[in-house]
């Protein structure tokens, strides 16, 4: 078996302060020989125990012969000789020791074998600090022996990446900050230093994975997370993906408290039955895949298990005083789901409030909201018992009519003067003691440098504060859903027959198209070589001329980016004269059913033989079919039940047979009725599709199990279920890429099951190019007749699906070894009316399939409507310009045909995928107008007569002077009223066409005597508004008319739209600066008023729309919006604009600073306090710096030191401070 391991578990005590997850009860084994005059000679086992001394210790061989040893006095450690190794004692070792209640874990397993090869050494990890990704990871290579040199070797490397010679058995190889470039399969060999060409076999591989790739759970409890000591509890561990293992840990105690658990679905649940005070702690769960790829842990869940629960926590938003006015929320809060929380108020026993979030808000009328105030809660499991209670709360009154945002505000402002000013008096004092006394003592440097610093550092902290809060970001945290690999397939492909055994390749394939890579194991545990998926998802393993050294059983594995799969079946070489063993399998037996019997064999062009138990003749045989075959019982009875077996063989003379596959048990039991199977919605699905699967029984209490093609893969416990529960879901939350296939399911009840229900084929569609679905003989159809739908892929060798909209099953399926297939739906009714689709997939890889095909309107009716005929973009078309006429059918799939009055031909189209057929007509001319009509027809060869279309007059533009058109009243009128469009053109006898934008064919038509049309709109409604235009054209030149008049834009409405209100350059004023308010419109000829909150009405008007504002005294500042009037409806005001706010220069941030003002006011205070003391000090020193300056001679050829002691010359009096004081001075001669 391929071991694989995962960073996760071995980082998961060390990120919570542990040191390892090895068990501690498991025994030790090494070996002890003549090492290195003669290894073989003198061998002996040493079993060891590394916790405790014991009196009984066992060496088991190869799992059947144990030899055991029972002490008079415990010790740690037990030998057992071998003597030298032969062929006899060579094998697989392990050992164990005898502890309190039973024996301990058995040790690793040490392979001896013969004479000449040094066991197989075993690879594992052990993580150090930090966990996770950057976490240090050391490899451990176990080789038995003592003094050997150890090689760590990497996949893709032909060098070794590191070695070691280590002192004992055991050699650690460190990789430090494991990061994905490091990840790979590493194995180690060892041999013997003196004898560098005796090497070990390579060890087991090791495939090392950074942990923490997938989305952490959530963890919740059941009933809750508190509980009564004895009760019991369920631990619910969710996690987003299917068919993975979950582990729970106490964070408390990691070395007792790590539990695994298969998942029922995608969540596992970990049953605490008798709950104790020991169980209380914090508990955090994850999981982790087939290749050990662990997610990052739950949120940490604290379980109490306590008489009373405990108390929560309260706290008051805003604050704990009260503003005039305001009211204050109280919030009581807790770590998990509370039925109820209580409010008590100390100075009225009396007083309790109860909210079911935790919220209670207080009023301070008549200041009767003040005092102290404790929350406490119960609990949904317990709701009789209530919990403690919180630390208390004290509410406070307002602190007067000055809030503490005026306050703070003004004293900001003084600070900050206060401390300019400071700073400058600072500075002059410096200056002047430097010039008047010209000081050079240490002190005062230190003092300055000590200003300077307190000032740099306040400006810093003052900076870092207005910063604060001005990024406030939220992570959105997706998840990604990624389902397990399904098992691939595996054979071999050889010269078979001309040389069979020269040129052995086994061939892995993989029914997932996301596969990465394969790796193929011998023996369970011997590693051979990985290989990258090619486009054909399968990759080969050549094994070259088939030996000795390869019998064994092979089987592979198949890795994607987060996943690996189940191992394929085992197939077993066995030398070069006996064909590999096949498998056999069938579907449980049903009383009176057919049964197929499927044999595998593993290489093509063998022909199979099926045997029963006690019959010397073959029960059934089969030609060469491929690398399986199928055999069939029809009928099965009693008389056919028994052991069967099945053999493979060449299909020429001499005959080579393979061995028996092992037998396989027929037996007809008892059985309940197969389940109802479905999806709750479509089982043809795109990839990341929910797919929920539905499995009931008539019967009760039952369990259930979920198939796929053939498989276990997810089963319900009927612990779990609901009380009298007959049915079952089984979810896949996102589907994957391989999660197509054939499901079916099952339900038992201890030793009785039920048949299997019927299979629901999932296929996921979106991976191939969609097909194309026809009618044949057309999509109209009389009832009772019938209709072949052919489904034209693109690939060959594919299934094919038919599909109606509204039903969730497909209605067919078929199987087709080319690119097509043909549906046939017999004696139609009209309710078999409807749109139809079809796909196409491939049932070798996960039922992937193609995109939906275009729906196809089939239509079962025996009356017929006539067409619509419609221009694109209009019927009334510039000179020169394209047009598109369109006739509008039913459905699509039917022949149009285009008639034009006055000419004999006629266009035909047959149009296939849509409900309409297309006429272009480019470049068009005088000659394209004129009088059109079309028709459909179900197909060429029906008799059916449907009637013809509307008539359509195409005219042409662009030929006459354009007219003219203007609206009576005005172009904005109220909804009921009447208005007139008056187009105006320069010829007699003409006809007006008015035309509106968005619509295809001409509004209304008309003849007048003279050069004008009215056309009259009575009662006008609010669609009739838009932008028109209007032609003519002569009658003397039919539908050769003039240019478009100018657009004119209608209104209908009881106010005018809204106009948009902007500021020019921005919304804020600067000193001195005035900004211009732009009032824009969507009607010409109109007035705008400017209004400003606060004023009762407004008194800015301006015909451009634009209002100049200034901020003398702060006016200016505020909300505005305009609105306008047309001049030609003086009473009619639009509605006002959005509003826009003008602000000052600060802001309106500049009323959100309190905590940033009363830090800095803190700082300035501060500041401003130690300046004041270092002045008090400077202060008491000046009477003594002048009494020194007068005392000095006026002249600078001296120095007066106070503070410093001088050594001289032998008989030199040294002048301390004190002596200072009392007037001695020392006066030392000093150079201009």
């Amino acid at each position: 078996m391929l071991w694989t391991f995962t960073l996760l578990l071995f980082c998961i005590r060390l990120s919570l302060g542990m040191t390892s997850m090895a068990m501690e009860s498991q025994a030790e084994l090494w070996i002890e020989s003549n090492y290195p005059q003669a290894p073989w000679e003198n061998i002996t086992l040493w079993c060891r125990s590394p916790s405790q001394m014991s009196k009984k210790f066992l060496l088991l061989k190869d799992k059947t012969h144990m030899t055991w040893v029972h002490l008079s006095q415990k010790t740690f450690q037990m030998s057992f000789f071998l003597g030298a190794l032969t062929e006899s004692n060579a094998g697989r070792y392990r050992c164990c020791y005898w502890k309190e209640k039973g024996w301990s874990k058995p040790s690793k397993i040490l392979e001896l074998e013969a004479p000449g090869q040094l066991p197989k050494p075993i690879l594992w990890i052990q993580a150090e600090t930090p966990p996770l990704p950057g976490c240090n990871v050391n490899i451990l290579c176990h080789g038995w022996l003592q003094d050997l040199v150890f090689m760590l070797f990497k996949e893709g490397f032909a060098e070794p990446v590191d070695y070691q010679v280590p002192t004992g058995t055991v050699a650690v190889f460190s990789i430090d900050h494991m990061t994905p470039e490091k990840e790979g399969v590493y194995i180690c060999r060892t041999h013997i230093q003196m004898l560098p060409t005796v090497w070990s076999e390579p060890s087991n591989p090791l495939k090392l994975v950074v942990a923490g790739l997938y989305p952490k759970p959530t963890l919740t409890a059941y009933p809750g997370p508190i509980m009564a000591p004895g009760e019991s509890l369920n631990l619910r561990c969710q996690g987003p993906i299917y068919g993975i293992t979950f582990a729970l840990m106490k964070l408390e105690d990691l070395e007792k408290s790590f539990y695994h658990k298969k998942p029922i679905k995608n969540e596992a649940y970990f049953l605490f039955p008798n709950l104790n005070i020991q169980d209380s702690g914090h508990y955090i769960c994850f999981y982790y895949d087939g290749s050990y790829r662990g997610s990052l842990f739950s949120d940490i869940l604290k379980i109490w298990v306590t008489d009373k629960p405990p108390k929560p926590t309260l706290s008051a938003w805003p604050r704990t005083v009260f503003k005039r006015g305001k009211a204050i929320t109280i919030q009581c809060r807790v770590s998990h789901p509370v039925l109820e929380f209580s409010l008590e108020w100390k100075e009225k026993a009396t007083f309790h409030k109860f909210s079911v979030d935790g919220d209670f808000i207080i009023t301070n009328v008549e200041g009767k909201g003040t005092g102290t105030y404790s929350c406490s809660y119960r609990v949904e499991t317990h709701p009789n018992i209530w919990s403690h209670r919180s630390e208390p709360l004290k509410l406070m009154g307002p602190a007067g009519v000055l809030t503490w945002d005026y306050i703070l505000n003004e004293a900001l402002k003084l600070s900050i003067i206060i401390q300019l000013a400071a700073l400058l008096l600072v500075l002059l004092w410096i200056r002047y003691k430097w010039r008047r006394f010209r000081i050079r003592e240490a002190w005062f440097l230190g003092t300055a440098q000590v200003f300077t610093m307190l000032f740099i550092v306040a400006a810093l902290l003052c900076c870092a504060l207005s910063l604060t809060g001005l990024c406030n970001g939220v992570l959105t945290e997706q998840t990604e859903i990624i389902v397990p690999t399904p098992k691939p397939e595996l054979w071999a492909e050889t010269n078979f027959p001309l040389a069979p055994w020269k040129n052995l390749t086994l061939w892995c394939r993989s029914p997932s198209g996301s596969t990465k890579e394969f790796v193929l194991l011998k023996d369970g545990t011997g590693w051979i070589a990985t290989r990258p998926a090619s486009e054909k998802v399968r990759a080969a393993f050549p094994l070259g001329a088939l030996s000795q050294s390869h019998t064994g059983s092979y089987h592979c594995h198949s890795w994607e980016e987060m996943a690996v799969s189940e191992p394929s079946e085992a197939l077993e070489l066995v030398g070069t004269d006996i064909l590999p063993k096949p498998v056999i399998s069938a579907s449980p037996p049903i009383r009176g059913q057919e049964l197929q019997i499927r044999c595998k064999g593993w290489l093509a062009g063998m022909e199979f033989a099926l045997y029963k138990e006690g019959e010397q003749e073959p029960v059934q045989q089969l030609g060469a079919v491929g690398r399986e075959a199928f055999f069939t019982i029809q009928r099965m009875e009693e008389k056919k039940e028994g052991n069967y077996s099945c053999r493979t063989h060449t299909a020429t003379l001499p005959f080579k047979w393979s061995e028996p596959s092992e037998p396989l048990e027929l037996v007809i039991k008892e059985m309940y009725p197969k389940p109802f199977f479905k999806t709750w919605a479509s089982p043809v699905v795109p990839l990341g599709d929910r797919v929920t699967f539905n499995c009931s029984a008539p019967h009760q209490h039952m369990s259930f199990i979920l198939y796929k093609d053939g498989s276990e893969v997810a089963s319900s416990d009927r612990a779990w279920a609901n009380p009298g529960a007959s049915e079952a879901q089984f979810f896949i939350i996102s589907v994957g890429i391989g999660d197509g296939g054939n499901y079916s399911c099952r339900y038992y009840d201890f030793d009785i099951w039920s048949e299997p229900s019927d299979i629901v084929e999932l296929v996921v569609t979106e991976f191939f190019p969609k097909p194309t679905l026809l009618a044949q003989p057309g999509p109209v159809v009389l009832p009772g007749k019938n209709v072949t739908l052919r489904c034209q892929g693109t690939l060959k060798d594919m299934r094919f699906a038919l599909l109606q909209e509204g039903t969730q099953v497909p209605l067919q399926f078929k199987s087709a070894s080319g690119s097509s297939v043909d549906f046939l739906l017999h004696t139609l009714r009209e309710e078999d009316s409807g749109n139809y689709s079809c796909i196409y997939y491939e049932t070798t890889m996960s039922n992937r399939g193609s995109y939906f095909s275009m729906p196809l309107m089939i239509w079962v009716t025996d009356v017929f409507p006539k067409p619509w005929l419609f221009a694109e973009p209009s019927s009334v078309v510039p000179m020169g310009q394209n047009v598109t006429l369109w006739c509008q059918g039913p459905v699509r799939g039917v022949g149009y045909i285009l008639r034009k009055e006055g000419e004999a031909t006629s266009k035909q189209l047959w149009e296939f995928t849509s409900n309409d057929g297309a006429f272009p007509i480019t470049n068009i001319t005088s000659a394209s107008t004129g009088h059109y009509s079309c028709c459909y027809h179900p197909d060429w060869t029906s008799p059916i007569k449907i009637p013809p279309s509307n008539t359509l007059e195409l005219i042409v533009t662009g030929l006459l002077p354009k007219p003219s058109l203007i609206a009576q009243p005005g172009p904005m009128v109220a909804p009921g009223e009447n208005m007139t469009l008056q187009c105006q053109g320069e010829l007699p006898d003409s006809t007006f066409v008015l035309l509106k934008e968005g619509i295809h064919a001409p509004i209304k038509l008309q003849r007048p005597r003279g050069y004008r049309a009215d056309f009259w709109m009575p009662v006008v409604r609010g669609e009739d508004s838009g932008i028109y235009s209007c032609v003519y054209y002569l009658d003397t030149a039919l539908f050769v008319a003039s240019n478009h008049s100018d657009s004119l834009e209608i209104w209908v409405t009881d106010k005018p739209p809204k106009p948009s209100l902007s500021a020019w350059p921005n919304t804020v004023f600067k000193l001195g600066k005035d900004i211009t308010l732009q009032c824009r419109g969507p009607l010409p000829g109109v007035e705008f008023v400017l209004e400003h909150d606060g004023e009762e009405a407004p008194q800015l008007f301006s015909e451009d729309g634009d209002f100049v504002i200034n901020n003398v005294e702060g006016k200016g500042i505020g909300n505005y919006s305009c609105s306008y009037r047309l001049q030609a409806s003086p009473d009619i005001w639009s509605e006002p604009s959005d509003p826009l706010e003008l602000v000052g220069a600060a802001g309106p941030a500049a009323q959100e600073c309190t905590v940033g003002n009363i830090v800095r006011s803190t700082l300035i205070v501060v500041v401003v306090v130690a300046l004041g003391v270092v002045l008090a000090i400077e202060w008491k020193k000046w009477p003594r710096l002048r009494t020194r300056g007068s005392e000095t001679d006026g002249r600078d050829q001296t120095i007066v030191l106070e503070e410093c002691n001088q050594e001289g010359e032998p008989g030199t009096t040294t002048n301390s401070p004190s002596s200072t004081s009392q007037g001695i001075l020392v006066e030392v001669p000093a150079p201009m």
